[in-house]
């Protein structure tokens, strides 16, 4: 789904005539401030008419954006100023925390209408994230047919195939003609709006081969679609398959659609590519967040205490790493006390090796994403990384080592021109380790914690940063300690 660009949500009425709007997007296809005030100041004017002039020909996912931008307030008047409800596609490419609003705006027999007129996998999303109470209110008004249709998507797992999938989907038995098709094609009423395939079934409806509308095109009507059909690239999507396995397949095998088969074999569904995009989508903003410590559903227009509330459990974790590293730096409390320029130099380390750290880590955690980082090629992966790690602190142990001496020779005079060399040679070592760590961890970590069961992009930046921390404090301090003092 479209999220909104950000731009203040208190954008002050226009006041008198509406002002004209030239353009409605700006060069990087966002709304522009103007367009966004124009609709702002016809809803604070109640002028419903100019409201829906201005909306008139916005694409679903430009009136969703619009819907962002606007204040809590402007959002609900213009759902009431357009006759109390949307254009159901609109609803379909709201975000999660967004729809919930909107929703909660509309009349229950408005978003019926919305959820009748989408396939299921939108009907689904739109019903999914509401309470129970709301969801039975608006599935009363929704009739029967898709009714059933929506519960029994929603039995199926939050991020399985089965509550991604679409259930209207056109199937044919292999003995069918070319222009049986057609006319089937021409004469149903319950077709999916949009699909690229004719899924081929055997006599229990097992999909057994696949054929393009292009192909089909492209065929005579005696044809026998048996004798067309491909058998060999059908990827049959378990029901119970998680999303981000359905987009591997998606993506490996250059798939447009797939059908969803239950346990029996039996076809249910379909999958299209443009489910896939928003899965992608999806997950990769999950993983942005999931890295920063951010809950993945976050949104721009949660409330201060929402946002505060997602965000407090990993800093107060944050807290907990950084209260451990700073545990470190109190052993070498005295060595601290005779030499301050060790207080200086000990921050740039342990950064040093939390950037390299970070950088290892979003690598290994998007190629275990992708599935790009694997078993049989991990042993691999985890020697380059350490070998870049060696590398890279090799380049900079020279670099700081030497502005390192050569700053504590300046600052304290000659005669300490000895120290001044073992605190860069001090240094050096120090970021040489450092960065070491930095990247094995950056890569062992993601690697143990998938095998563990757990998500990788959850919990690695926080393991990542203290070991880099740990190690940054405690060998540059320790070996200060044991050298210069």
């Amino acid at each position: 789904m479209n999220e909104p660009t950000s731009i203040d949500e208190s954008i002050p009425p226009s006041e008198g005539t509406l002002p004209e709007v030239e353009n409605q997007f700006a060069k990087d296809q966002t709304l522009t401030t103007a367009f966004v005030r124009a609709v702002s100041g016809s809803i604070e004017g109640g002028e419903a008419a100019a409201a829906a002039k201005l909306c008139e020909g916005l694409h679903p996912a430009d009136m969703a954006d619009l819907l962002g931008l606007l204040s809590d307030d402007d959002r609900s008047r213009l759902i009431e100023l357009l006759d109390g409800g949307l254009d159901p596609d609109v609803l379909a490419e709201l975000e999660h925390d967004l729809l919930e609003d909107v929703v909660g705006a509309m009349a229950p027999h408005k978003v019926a209408e919305a959820v009748t007129e989408l396939e299921t996998d939108d009907a689904t999303f739109i019903l999914e994230d509401l309470d129970e109470k709301k969801r039975a209110e608006i599935l009363a008004e929704v009739p029967v047919t898709e009714r059933m249709a929506v519960r029994a998507a929603l039995e199926y797992g939050e991020d399985s195939a089965g509550r991604l999938m679409q259930r209207e989907v056109f199937a044919a038995p292999a003995y069918w003609t070319i222009g049986q098709i057609i006319d089937r094609l021409r004469g149903a009423d319950e077709l999916p709006d949009r699909f690229y395939e004719v899924f081929v079934v055997d006599p229990s409806f097992k999909p057994v081969g696949v054929v393009p509308l292009s192909t089909i095109l492209r065929s005579k009507r005696d044809t026998v679609i048996k004798d067309i059909m491909t058998d060999q690239n059908v990827k049959r999507i378990p029901v119970g398959l998680d999303q981000e396995e359905v987009a591997y397949l998606f993506e490996q095998y250059n798939l447009i659609s797939a059908p969803v088969v239950d346990d029996a074999q039996r076809l249910v569904g379909m999958i299209t590519v443009d489910d896939v995009v928003e899965i992608v989508h999806e997950e990769t903003h999950e993983d942005m967040l999931a890295l920063a410590g951010v809950e993945a559903d976050t949104g721009l227009s949660d409330s201060v205490l929402e946002t505060v509330r997602s965000r407090f459990s990993w800093l107060a974790v944050n807290l907990a790493t950084a209260i451990l590293a700073s545990l470190v730096i109190a052993l070498f409390g005295g060595a601290i006390e005779q030499i301050v320029a060790l207080a200086v130099l000990m921050p740039i380390v342990a950064s040093m090796g939390g950037n390299a750290g970070t950088q290892t880590l979003t690598v290994a955690v998007r190629s275990l994403a992708t599935k790009d980082l694997t078993p049989s090629n991990a042993a691999r992966i985890i020697w380059r990384e350490t070998l870049v790690g060696g590398v890279n602190g090799v380049l900079f142990a020279l670099m700081l080592g030497v502005l390192s001496g050569v700053w504590y020779y300046w600052t304290t005079g000659a005669q300490n021109g000895s120290a001044a060399l073992q605190l860069g040679l001090v240094v050096g070592v120090a970021m040489i380790i450092n960065l070491l760590a930095g990247g094995i961890a950056g890569i062992l970590i993601p690697i143990s914690l998938q095998r563990a069961g757990a998500d990788p992009a959850v919990s690695s930046a926080v393991f990542v940063t203290t070991v880099t921390d740990v190690v940054g404090f405690f060998v540059f301090l320790g070996l200060a300690a044991l050298v210069l003092m």
